[in-house]
């Protein structure tokens, strides 16, 4: 585990910051050495609140449980969206809500720039190009592959605006505008 002590979160802040700025993935705590599903996968096809394709999200479990994310997006407005798993594995249009709030599995609050945070489910910024297009990777910091794949599921959301990393619980990131349930492979 992580020594999350000032000094401690204020280099985690700055090396999340760093690597989301540089597109790079990143594992964000560390975790004990136990199976827990070992390359068990979930895909979420993602959409649009008119239907319309968005991508595909892909849930993967490492060999110490935690979660590695994987975003493939298209058709989405250029710049910073916020994106996180939600708690609930629902995607109901237009608004999206049914997918519940951020997966928090330790309790925490919201973003890496909070002192108490970030959840489980908040991840970097993803960035679209002017193309619509944008791909990111990045191992969870918090939480299991058997947690968020839990009876009612998860799933991932695409915020209308930038998270701002710090404001519990959604960053100011906006509107819900794609989502996609994360299915068992």
């Amino acid at each position: 585990m992580v020594d999350l002590s000032t000094a401690g979160r204020g280099l985690m802040v700055g090396a999340f910051l760093a690597m989301t700025a540089a597109g790079c993935s990143s594992t964000m705590m560390g975790g004990s050495a136990i199976s827990d599903g070992a390359g068990q996968r979930a895909v979420a096809d993602m959409r649009m609140a008119d239907g319309s394709d968005a991508g595909t999200a892909t849930a993967t479990a490492l060999a110490d449980g935690r979660v590695r994310i994987s975003i493939d997006a298209r058709g989405l407005p250029p710049g910073p969206h916020g994106a996180h798993i939600h708690s609930v594995g629902q995607c109901t249009p237009p608004d999206f809500t049914s997918a519940g709030a951020h997966w928090n599995p330790t309790n925490s609050h919201h973003g890496v720039r909070d002192p108490q945070g970030p959840h489980g489910g908040d991840m970097p910024n993803l960035i679209v190009g002017t193309n619509g297009q944008a791909s990111m990777a990045i191992t969870l910091p918090a939480g299991r592959y058997a947690q968020m794949m839990d009876a009612d599921g998860a799933a991932i959301v695409i915020h209308s605006g930038a998270d701002d990393l710090k404001t519990d619980p959604s960053g100011n990131s906006g509107s819900r505008i794609a989502c996609g349930v994360f299915m068992q492979s």
